[in-house]
């Protein structure tokens, strides 16, 4: 794929970019390594004021941000101005708590003084998606910077000028140049970056198939790895639930970010007792969505990220349907220009199906009907994926069940499932392995380094 600016709306190329050479790849990895040697020196007072300073140029230039993603990926431009809120929050968060959530861990020993001291490793490559250009890099970004690792980006070849804002953003907070460095190169460069013995650990959110890769190049040069993956969300609906309220969260869920979103709502499991008034009501709400140009402020649902997107989700579409499943509204590409495909809803998903096995990168809802609460905990473990999943239910014993037996990263009850800088992120199977945000944040590319120091315990805390 060409490292380019393919507007959305229209279809139109609106600027391209030369990939590094190796010789330009080279240097910036070199820089990398030899920064880290100063940066990871630097104390927490001064990396949490660069990164307050950053949360301060996102607000400032919320909207000119939030309209680059908008012109690279196609999200509403109201969710682009959210998302970069969101990375402002998320600096700010990391700045403010990154250095208790690094704190020398003591351990009772009786006779010595022994501790956990978190240190950094180093160069961490991030090979981050299109689908929330600005939110995953920042949600690695942040608390790697904070752990005193220096960042590189590989950034999804379909927004290299948010890749590069991302750069100029935090050079402009006080970065040292070398810090934080965009790598405009293509995927087929990964492999051996992630080989090259300045980088000390990866970190990738993508398809799954990237992940085996990714991993397998960290697992083969023994490096640390983190995978945020695809994901085919519960959404369990029991009939104590607020009805409205579930059908109105399940199609925000569904059609977020224009229904590109690893931890959206995609399979709606709904009890046989309310199950024809949810349809029902969902149907309605998602023909009543205003699709189009996602800068018009009207606008509900914006187009895909490329024709390639639209074209799969497509034939997802048409295969399920042969495969036997009914569809209900929507499911054929809009005839316009740009990437559009509308609000779609298929129900009686047969087993075996795209729609029962693979992850819909798209504003389709896939309907089952159940008759009990352990047909929908079975039927929500009938994935490969594990990332999250939703249950709606006002039954105590219902909720306890479902925390404790479906099988994913994340549940949430009553409320859809979300990425927020003070909470735990991340899944399981397929969707990948590790965790970002809350404390796993700054400690995901560290090495905690136990120190023992034989004796009677001295008063004032660890050394320094």
């Amino acid at each position: 794929m060409a490292i380019a600016t393919i507007n959305p709306a229209t279809g139109e190329q609106v600027r391209s970019f030369e990939p590094l050479t190796d010789e330009e790849l080279d240097r910036k990895l070199a820089r990398a390594a030899e920064v880290f040697g100063e940066y990871r020196q630097t104390a927490f007072a001064q990396r949490a004021a660069m990164l307050r300073r950053a949360a301060q140029i996102l607000e400032n230039e919320v909207d000119e941000l939030a309209r680059l993603a908008t012109l690279e990926m196609g999200k509403t431009l109201a969710a682009s101005v959210a998302e970069v809120h969101k990375c402002s929050a998320g600096c700010r968060y990391f700045a403010d708590h990154a250095e208790a959530m690094l704190a020398d861990e003591p351990w009772p020993v009786e006779g010595a003084r022994v501790f956990t001291r978190y240190e950094p490793l180093g160069p961490v490559l991030g090979i981050m998606p299109w689908n929330f250009p600005y939110w995953q890099v920042f949600r690695f970004a942040a608390p790697a910077l904070m752990a005193g690792n220096v960042g590189l980006l590989k950034h999804a070849s379909n927004v290299p000028q948010v890749a590069l804002a991302i750069e100029d953003v935090l050079l402009r907070a006080g970065c040292a140049e070398g810090v934080f460095q965009t790598l405009l190169v293509p995927a087929s460069a990964v492999e051996g970056i992630v080989g090259d013995d300045r980088i000390r650990a990866v970190t990738l959110t993508g398809s799954e198939a990237a992940g085996r890769q990714v991993a397998a190049a960290a697992g083969r040069n023994i490096k640390p790895s983190v995978l945020e993956l695809g994901g085919s969300d519960p959404f369990i609906v029991m009939p104590s639930a607020d009805l409205a309220d579930a059908v109105d969260n399940a199609v925000a869920s569904r059609t977020l970010n224009n229904g590109q979103s690893c931890i959206n709502a995609k399979r709606f499991i709904v009890h046989e007792d309310i199950a024809e008034e949810f349809t029902r009501r969902m149907v309605e709400k998602m023909e009543e969505l205003t699709v189009g140009d996602p800068t018009d402020p009207d606008t509900d649902l914006g187009p895909l990220s490329s024709a390639d997107a639209v074209k799969i989700i497509d034939q997802q579409v048409r295969d399920t349907v042969a495969a036997g499943a009914r569809l209900l509204t929507g499911g054929k590409p809009l005839d316009r220009p740009g990437f559009y495909y509308p609000p779609t809803v298929l129900t009686d998903i047969p087993d075996g199906s795209p729609g029962a096995c693979e992850e819909f990168f798209g504003p389709v809802a896939l309907l089952w009907r159940m008759s009990s609460i352990d047909e929908a905990i079975r039927i929500a473990n009938d994935s490969a994926f594990g990332l999250g999943g939703s249950a709606w239910t006002r039954d105590p014993d219902e909720q306890q069940r479902f925390v404790t037996e479906v099988q994913t990263g994340m549940i949430y009850l009553n409320k859809i499932t979300e990425s927020t800088p003070a909470v735990p992120f991340g899944g399981i199977r397929n969707s990948g392995y590790g965790r970002e945000l809350g404390h796993f944040g700054p400690r995901s590319f560290v090495n905690a380094k136990t120190v023992w120091i034989a004796g009677e315990p001295q008063a004032g805390g660890p050394v320094e």
